[in-house]
């Protein structure tokens, strides 16, 4: 009987659960705050649990989640150095020149460039808060929708997927019993043509939508021909990036560093090159730290009381234990499982380390590889975080464009799930 009380009480605590989701989802459709909705809701579910303290205890660990406060922070800190200095507008103009004669080539270019660089910066939000100050205001400059300009970078944050210090590559290779690196060559194809196709379905409806020109940001006109270009000054937004390029591909070991010690640098460095008031220079960069923290930071926090709301109705794991029982659609399960639970959760991690923690050693039952099952597994996390948006990269990049997270998801939906559908294809058929 104490049994049968327990499971009725999982089952409305998933229905209680599921009725909160659609109704969040229903709110930030329909643009109320962000982090208001986030945290109500969090808050309710862990209410409704029975532990409340929960979502407090989410909310106070959110608060402190030093890896990705200093990569967010410190980029919009140098963000802002780059506005004070006028250096961005060099570059911008720069650019912007000679994205007058790419046409439609520059959305597909801006998802390619984050790609190759995640590759190096495997985090998501470091790289989407790197590439993102550069890449968005250069296409929002040259006449893109601030929302096509956002997605146009974040659809090309699953470059980590080719990185050999990538926690995934590492678990399948050890189920597999090869090499990381045959692990990453035998879902590079995979990984390769879903970016193509994701950049080109974007390219495709930023036409139909007619959103790949004719914008114009507020208080601009668009690229001045007769603004006098410094090349230092230009070079200086660039500065951060190259550092952590050079540094990840260990092309200058030297150079090796965190995002942040790069920002900083190139704060000095534009400082030295533009010759501004260091005072003013170095209230921009805590001005930019601070605004990065209240509209980014805050929305995470939120996010990270929402999940904890999740987890206190056991909705995450009840998705898991049904991706794991589902043996007959194996295939399905292994590609779209990880990518719901990441949509919905913000991070691919959690459901694609359980799935092939718990499945994948069994991949030859089914007629499959492990290396095989364990990659599309990834793959999916992957791509379901990248639409995802509580996604800290998805926020990121809204944030830096300054429209709403879910505006950008559904510029990418389209093209990061015929991407998926393509690698189960590759990689499973």
């Amino acid at each position: 009987m104490q049994k049968n009380n327990f499971m009725e009480g999982m089952k409305m605590f998933l229905i209680i659960g599921a009725l909160v989701v659609i109704g969040v989802i229903y709110l930030l459709l329909k643009r109320h705050e962000s982090r208001m909705v986030l945290i109500a809701a969090g808050i309710l579910m862990c209410c409704i649990a029975g532990n409340p303290m929960a979502s407090l205890d989410a909310f106070a660990k959110s608060m402190t989640n030093a890896g990705l406060i200093t990569s967010v922070c410190s980029c919009m800190g140098f963000a802002w150095c780059m506005k004070y200095t006028g250096c961005d507008k060099h570059l911008v103009v720069a650019i912007g020149k000679v994205l007058k004669k790419m046409g439609f080539l520059l959305i597909p270019g801006a998802t390619l460039a984050t790609f190759v660089v995640n590759i190096a910066i495997p985090s998501a939000a470091g790289c989407s808060a790197a590439v993102g100050v550069i890449f968005i205001p250069i296409m929002m400059s040259a006449g893109i929708h601030p929302a096509m300009a956002a997605a146009a970078v974040k659809s090309g944050t699953y470059g980590s997927m080719l990185n050999p210090g990538l926690v995934h590559n590492a678990v399948i290779a050890k189920l597999a019993g090869v090499q990381v690196t045959d692990v990453i060559a035998n879902h590079m194809l995979a990984t390769v043509v879903g970016v193509i196709i994701a950049a080109a379905v974007l390219t495709v409806l930023a036409v139909v939508l007619k959103e790949n020109r004719g914008f114009v940001p507020e208080g601009e006109a668009g690229v001045d021909e007769n603004f006098g270009i410094n090349p230092l000054f230009a070079i200086m937004p660039l500065v951060p990036v190259i550092i952590l390029l050079l540094g990840s591909t260990k092309l200058v070991p030297v150079l090796k560093m965190g995002v942040p010690h790069a920002m900083v640098i190139g704060a000095i460095l534009s400082l030295a090159v533009t010759r501004k008031n260091p005072v003013e220079l170095t209230k921009s960069f805590f001005d930019g730290m601070g605004d990065a923290y209240a509209n980014i930071i805050g929305i995470i926090i939120s996010v990270g009381v929402f999940v904890a709301g999740l987890n206190a109705l056991g909705l995450i794991k009840a998705l898991i234990n049904w991706m794991l029982n589902s043996t007959g659609i194996v295939k399905i399960a292994a590609t779209f499982g990880p990518f719901v639970l990441a949509l919905i959760s913000g991070s691919g991690d959690a459901a694609t380390v359980a799935f092939n923690e718990a499945v994948t050693p069994h991949a030859a039952q089914f007629g499959l590889e492990n290396m095989n099952m364990g990659s599309i597994a990834a793959l999916g996390g992957t791509l379901g975080r990248t639409i995802s948006p509580i996604a800290g990269a998805t926020i990121i990049c809204a944030g830096i464009a300054g429209v709403d997270p879910m505006e950008v998801c559904k510029r990418n939906a389209l093209g990061i799930t015929l991407a998926l559908v393509v690698g189960m294809i590759l990689l499973l058929f």
